[in-house]
């Protein structure tokens, strides 16, 4: 499939099964996968429609969807050794969705050789989509056309960070500034980190389908995703400490740095 035929697939999916229950969700479509961790109606009704679509384009292609997954734990491992894979995020940020807040998308990435070479975020309230291409950077896509997307110079007066650990909120690494929370969905998160509304974020789970789309994008618009170890990210790697997504390798280099000097962090 072509970059923008796959991008026209999340909108289609988006408006048959997704926008429909915006803020019209009934109680029998929400459900909790575990304690905390909702699932609704929408979420596996796009999943099953996305991989549908990619597995007639790609049938030899492995595709680790998060819905997917939950009913079948060996499938990470399936794609972490697959030549040519897929990952698929229905309804990135469901909680935001059930509460009715627009900050949700829909994502997808392609790993060749366990490298991100394609990724595309479609945020439907926002009608904002966000893809990138290995090589050939960073695009946003609005009603006004479309502009290739390059991590601005952070402000003066130190980095800006975020973070999904909420007990870390208010805190501030050594040398930085208090975090704040995350907008609690990747695929705002990082747009946002891409357009410059904050310089990092830290982050303490990294599930592919929620980092690969991002990765590519951070990468392709002059920024760095890795290992609070500081190590290079990869698709292939299922179980890192957390994550540091800068707006650059040199922020990316000082938040690891400040990480590993605050103590008082855990």
């Amino acid at each position: 499939m072509q970059t923008d035929e796959v991008l026209s697939l999340l909108k289609d999916v988006a408006d048959e099964v997704i926008n429909p229950r915006f803020r019209a969700l009934a109680a029998g479509e929400v459900h909790e996968k575990r304690p905390g961790d909702l699932v609704t109606d929408a979420d596996r009704e796009a999943e099953v429609l996305i991989n549908a679509a990619l597995t007639a384009a790609y049938p030899d292609a492995t595709i680790l969807g998060e819905e997917t997954f939950a009913g079948d734990q060996d499938l990470i491992h399936r794609y972490a050794a697959a030549e040519h894979a897929f990952t698929v995020d229905p309804v990135d940020g469901t909680k935001n969705f059930v509460h009715g807040s627009k900050d949700h998308a829909v994502m997808v990435s392609e790993t060749v050789r366990g490298e991100a070479v394609r990724a595309w975020i479609w945020q439907p309230q926002h009608e904002l989509a966000f893809v990138a291409e290995r090589g050939a950077g960073t695009w946003r896509h609005d009603a006004d056309g479309s502009r290739r997307l390059t991590v601005p110079t952070p402000p003066e007066g130190g980095l800006r960070g975020r973070t999904s650990r909420r007990k870390w909120i208010g805190r501030a690494l050594d040398g930085l500034e208090p975090m704040t929370l995350t907008w609690v969905s990747c695929g705002i998160d990082y747009p946002k980190l891409v357009e410059g509304e904050a310089d990092y974020i830290v982050y303490a789970k990294a599930s592919p389908w929620d980092h690969v789309p991002g990765s590519l994008l951070l990468s392709e618009a002059g920024g760095m995703l890795g290992t609070t170890a500081g190590q290079a990210y990869s698709p292939r790697d299922l179980t890192p400490p957390g994550l540091v997504a800068a707006g650059s390798p040199t922020a990316f280099e000082d938040v690891c740095r400040a990480l590993a000097s605050s103590d008082h962090l855990h």
